[in-house]
Order: C-alpha cells, then sequence, then structure tokens
C-alpha cells in the first residue's frame, strides 16, 4: 500500500546508498484492475459493512487528532478481533500521525509504530499462511512493510527500508487481483504507479535502483488516487493527503485543482495541525488573505491551548502568515514585528532555520528597522539572514551590503511585499 511513500521519501535524499543484491527478479504489475471470480471474502473485516460504519467514527477521529477516542474504538475492535491485523495496523497508523506534523522529526512514537505495525504482519502472516487467495491479508502486509518502509527511509536506515519495501511490493502485486473487491486495495498501486515514474523523472540517479522495480503509470496513478478518495473509506483520507501533495508540487504545479481538496481536509479535520497549517498556506498563496488570517490565528490559539499536533512547526506557518497580513494589509507594523519574531522563535525551537519563512522573517523585520533607523536591530537581523540564506540568494546580497554599509544613509521605503510572499511560496 505505502510503497510509494518509501519512494516519495527516497527521493528527497541526496545521497543515498541502496544495496540491491538481494533483490533478485522484476516484477511486472499490470495496471487493469482485476476482480477475482471466485474468492472466498468471509472474515474480512475490510469488506464488512458493519464494522466500516462502526469504525468510520475512528478513523475521522484519528485523522482530527482525538487520537485517545480513536485508540480506543480501536483496541475494541482489538479484543473482538485479536487475530486480526486491522486494530494493530490502525495503531500504528495512529502513531504515525502523532509523527507527521514535526515533519517526521520526532522520534518520541517510533517504538510503538514499529511495535504495531510488526504486529499487524505477524497477523497478516498468519491468514495469509491459511490462504493464500486471502488478498485482505496481502494488503495489510503490503501496508505495513510500507509504512514501516517509509519511517526507515525517513531515519536514513536505508538496509531495512529497501528491505521492507521489497517485501511490501511483493505483496502489492499479490492483492492487486483485490482492486476491484473494494477501492481500499487499489491506494497502494495509485502510489506506485505514480511516484515510480516521478523518481525517474526527479531524480535520474536513482534509476539504477529503478530496475529491480515495476514500471509506472503516472497518470494512471493520479486516476486510481482520485477513485480511491472518493470511493474508499479507510484509506481515502491518506489517499487524499497524497494527492493534495502531489498536486500542490512543483512538478504537477495544479493548485487550483487541488484546493477544494486542501480546504475539504482542513474542514473536516479542523484539529489536524497538518491540515490545518496546509490550508492556511493555500490560502496565502492564493491571497485570500482573510481566510489564511482566520486559520492562522485559530492555529496560534490551539498551540496556547497545547492540542496535540499545534506546535512549534505549526506555529512558525501562522506566525509568518500573519505577520505578512499585519504589515502589508492592515500597516500595523508593531504587530508585525511581534509576529515576525514568534516565527524566529518558533523556527529556532524547531530546528527550522534554514527554511524560508525564518530567513524572510529576519529579512522583514531587518528592512523594518532601517526603515526605523534603528541600525543596531537591523544589523542583528541582517546577520541571521547571512548565517542562514544561500549565499547566491538575492536576500543574502541584500544583507551583506547592509554591513558594508552600515553606516550610510538607508532609505525608509519597505517594499517586501512581492519577495517575501512568492519566495515562501513552497512549504518549506
Amino acid at each position: 500500500m505505502a510503497l510509494g511513500t518509501l519512494l516519495f521519501s527516497v527521493a528527497g535524499s541526496q545521497a543515498q546508498q541502496v544495496d540491491s543484491a538481494g533483490i533478485s527478479r522484476r516484477i511486472e504489475l499490470q495496471n487493469v484492475d482485476v476482480a477475482p471470480s471466485a474468492v472466498d471474502t468471509k472474515g474480512w473485516l475490510l469488506m464488512d459493512n458493519d464494522i466500516k460504519t462502526e469504525l468510520e467514527g475512528g478513523v475521522s477521529n484519528l485523522y482530527n487528532f482525538k487520537f485517545d477516542k480513536a485508540e480506543r474504538q480501536f483496541r475494541s475492535l482489538r479484543r473482538r478481533y485479536v487475530h486480526h491485523p486491522l486494530p494493530y495496523f490502525l495503531m500504528g497508523l495512529s502513531a504515525w500521525w502523532k509523527i507527521v506534523p514535526t515533519n517526521v522529526s520526532t522520534k518520541q512514537f517510533d517504538k510503538a509504530f514499529f511495535a504495531y505495525m510488526d504486529t499487524a504482519t505477524t497477523k497478516a502472516e498468519a491468514l495469509y499462511k491459511q490462504d493464500n487467495q486471502n488478498y485482505e491479508a496481502c494488503f495489510f502486509l503490503s501496508a505495513s512493510y510500507g509504512f514501516s518502509s517509509r519511517l526507515h527511509a525517513e531515519r536514513h536506515d536505508w538496509a531495512k527500508a529497501t528491505i521492507e519495501a521489497k517485501r511490501a511490493l511483493d505483496y502489492l502485486e499479490k492483492s492487486r487481483e483485490a482492486n476491484g473487491l473494494s477501492p481500499e486495495f487499489l491506494f497502494g498501486q495509485a502510489l506506485f504507479n505514480y511516484y515510480a515514474v516521478w523518481i525517474g523523472e526527479e531524480k535520474p540517479w536513482l534509476k539504477p535502483v529503478l530496475l529491480f522495480f515495476p514500471k509506472g503509470n503516472k497518470a494512471l496513478g493520479l486516476q486510481q488516487l482520485r477513485s480511491v478518495t472518493q470511493n474508499a473509506v479507510y484509506t481515502a483520507p491518506e489517499a487524499k493527503f497524497f494527492l493534495m501533495k502531489i498536486l500542490t508540487s512543483e512538478r504537477e504545479n495544479k493548485e487550483a485543482e487541488a484546493f477544494p481538496l486542501v480546504r475539504s481536509l482542513a474542514l473536516d479535520y479542523p484539529d489536524n495541525a497538518y491540515f490545518q497549517r496546509f490550508y492556511a498556506m493555500q490560502c496565502f498563496n492564493r491571497g485570500d488573505f482573510r481566510e489564511c488570517e482566520r486559520v492562522s490565528l485559530e492555529i496560534l490559539d490551539k498551540y496556547n491551548q497545547g492540542l496535540q499536533g499545534f506546535d512549534g512547526f505549526s506555529g512558525r506557518y501562522a506566525s509568518y502568515f500573519l505577520a505578512f497580513i499585519r504589515k502589508n494589509k492592515y500597516q500595523d507594523v508593531a504587530k508585525a514585528k511581534s509576529y515576525y519574531q514568534r516565527c524566529i522563535v518558533f523556527s529556532e525551537s524547531t530546528d527550522q532555520t534554514k527554511g524560508g519563512y525564518y530567513q524572510y522573517a529576519n529579512l522583514s523585520l531587518a528592512r523594518m528597522a532601517t526603515a526605523e533607523k534603528d541600525e543596531k536591530a537591523a544589523r542583528r537581523y541582517y546577520e541571521a539572514v547571512l548565517a542562514s540564506a544561500d549565499r547566491k540568494s538575492d536576500m543574502y546580497r541584500e544583507a551583506k551590503q547592509f554591513i558594508k554599509t552600515t553606516r550610510r544613509p538607508t532609505s525608509s521605503r519597505v517594499t517586501d511585499q512581492d519577495p517575501l510572499r512568492t519566495l515562501v511560496h513552497r512549504d518549506n
């Protein structure tokens, strides 16, 4: 299911070593969804409508970051279906979404995540050994190995990531025959179809690795993802998450198409910090400052309440957007300064000082200090820009020039609107 998440993670690495010696054959995945003509689905919880109805609330709670409520429901399912992988996989997914808002940097939940995914694979393997046409077991094996592979890749444990990706692909091949039975089964193939092509185009140095994987089909992958978002129960939110990220990427650049999806995720899950900050960013990019301001204020309010997921990562986005809006919409320089300073504090507390929000917050404060003829403050902020910005960037050159000519008269005119809005366009 989540092999594509591994490919996406691998693509983000500039230096990966993959030992492919253990991969001895090429697997051919067909892009046609086949419904098995005679499959015994008795005991398949993914096909049980009563279970679907019961767990819709739990899945909703999970993605709305009501983890305690969601996990109580999953544990209730586990007591009744102790030998089924579904409750263990859902518990692992809950741990995963505790990691996501920190840009997958926190390791606090790694142990629980891997333990639940390992248990899910153990339970699924037992079911598969009993019946090698149990495509539901294949689904959970592919999903659990895929998610585990993704986190191993994020932790730069490439050996484990590669081994588990290979296992995920094996079971993805086996489970594809059930794609016609349920949209849940289609999710993994959709991700693979898209990202297998994406890596070949974006990261040519990884092409030797792709020789051991089947060919993808990017257009089909997007089509399949759209189908999952509209028809699945368990995988629909995850499919929406990936479709949102894909459509807003620089390669696809389809933000207008993505926006209804981003907005629906934000409205459906108002306490999901990741969805809220992503929605705020899209509103900012579209120039919808009223909505961006509303969402950003809510993010900071939830941060102050201590809601799970609303930490310095989300605060960094919200405070930057509010600073820009206060400066350029309301001409409220004092409030803008306060928000820019909060953005700097959030960035430093989360070790995000190489990203655009931190750099442009310092640049804005430097320019405002220059306009106010506060040479000491301006120098301090420009020095922060020099320490973090790319040496070839305009902001670096501006900061360097100021440091060289500190004592010279400077203009009081501040024109930060265009560069400071457009250059933080992406999620960085």
